[in-house]
Formats: structure tokens, C-alpha cells, sequence
């Protein structure tokens, strides 16, 4: 018998499967140009770290960052560009699992349009 998978084995698998979706949106869609999700690291931790609430990069609701674009640097020698996602803090704001479904899709499709300098709606019109 299998083991049950753990509350935060089945956030990470919503967050794979909303980071697929918008890949798969912006790899087919030619008006993002060479701007493409390759080399772009998506990461879960539980809980943010100190964060300054009135950086950009910073996605949050009231007060509470539910998640952080670290944009990275141009050239082969920076570091990637990265988003993390913010567990506690998401699962705090959904009442099931279609609702944190729909919350860390959400979450993504912001995070992915901030680093490509397009609007959410041109990711997801949902």
C-alpha cells in the first residue's frame, strides 16, 4: 500500500502542475519573443524569510508575502532568474483544494509576467 502524500508533497505538485501550465502558455506563444521561461528556477519554502514588503519583486497580501521574484542577473556568469512560492502563507488563504489550486496558479502567472515585463492577463486570461 502506498503512503499517503503529505500536505506539503501535494503543494508542491500544485505548484508543478500551475508552473507547466504557464510554460507550456508562454513556449507557444510567439509574441513573447526570445523572452522564455528557460533557465528560470521555481522553488517552494514554507515560510518567507525578511523580506522588504515594499520591494517589487515581493507578491503579497496584506503584509504577508505569499511569494518573491529574485529576478536574477544578465550574463552567463549571474545567478538564474527564480520565483518561490510561499506554502503557509497560501494555504492560509484557501478554503480546499481547488481554491489553493486556483490561488498558486495565480500566484505563478504574476510572478511569471513581472519577470517578463508582460501583464498577467497576456499569460492567463483566466
Amino acid at each position: 500500500m502506498p503512503m499517503a502524500k503529505t500536505r506539503a508533497q501535494n503543494f508542491d505538485a500544485l505548484v508543478l502542475e500551475a508552473v507547466e501550465n504557464v510554460e507550456r502558455v508562454v513556449g507557444d506563444n510567439e509574441r513573447f519573443g526570445p523572452k522564455k521561461l528557460g533557465g528560470v528556477e521555481f522553488a517552494v519554502e514554507d515560510v518567507p524569510g525578511e523580506v522588504n514588503a515594499y520591494d517589487t519583486d515581493v507578491l503579497e497580501d496584506r503584509d504577508v508575502p505569499l511569494a518573491r521574484l529574485f529576478p536574477g542577473r544578465a550574463g552567463a556568469s549571474g545567478p538564474s532568474p527564480r520565483i518561490v512560492v510561499y506554502r503557509r502563507p497560501l494555504e492560509l488563504r484557501a478554503n480546499g483544494v481547488e481554491e489553493l489550486a486556483q490561488l498558486i496558479r495565480s500566484v505563478v502567472v504574476e510572478q511569471v509576467a513581472n519577470l517578463l515585463g508582460v501583464r498577467p492577463e497576456e499569460i492567463d486570461p483566466d
